[in-house]
């Protein structure tokens, strides 16, 4: 079932009236579940954004995958509130409040990582980080081509992302842990008074 809502809004980045286009569908993906995309255009300014959100509740997972050339085209859906990380390149992505979900592959994961790495590549000054960079966008690359393997995790505490394969492990995250895992939203807790 697709349910469609478009409407003309005020863009959110440059604040002119009636210029931005949101669109916003309600999909069923396999494997996944009910989720609502969004794309928010402005032609004014040229803002975009994406975003997909689960509509269904899930308990708290983590899914890990062996990244190998034979899985560069795993389906992934990484949910707003999932961290990604890959250990044996050192890289680690924690949801914000700006983060989006997407959907993609392996290596469309890899692709984001390396695009990430060379944007923080030209902002670094110091040799040692320009040199960790660089062993990072070589180990990534690495696996881009297949030529080594790495483990894909991602921890969801609202258990809405997901790895599509059978050569997945899904695991519930421990509670120590998951209270430790940034969602990318703000709470607000009762100070007990």
């Amino acid at each position: 079932m697709t349910e469609l809502n478009e409407m003309v809004i005020k863009c959110p980045a440059c604040g002119v009236e009636k210029v931005a286009k949101s669109i916003m569908r309600e999909i069923e993906i396999p494997h996944f579940g009910n989720v609502l995309e969004t794309t928010i255009q402005c032609d004014n300014c040229g803002f975009k954004h994406n975003d997909i959100i689960s509509l269904d509740q899930n308990e708290p997972a983590e899914y890990t995958l062996d990244i190998k050339k034979e899985t560069l085209s795993v389906r992934i859906v990484r949910a707003q509130s999932a961290t990604v990380s890959i250990p044996e390149v050192g890289i680690k992505v924690e949801p914000g409040p700006k983060s989006e979900g997407y959907v993609t592959n392996v290596e469309g994961i890899l692709v984001r990582f390396k695009d990430a790495t060379l944007k923080a590549l030209n902002l670094f000054t110091d040799e040692k980080s320009t040199k960790n960079a660089k062993i990072t966008l070589e180990k990534i690359e690495n696996l881009i081509n297949g030529e080594e393997t790495a483990t894909l995790i991602i921890e969801d505490p609202f258990g809405q992302s997901n790895i599509v394969s059978d050569d997945a492990k899904v695991s519930p995250i421990p509670e120590e842990k998951l209270r430790e895992l940034k969602t990318g939203f703000t709470i607000i807790e009762e100070n007990g008074e």
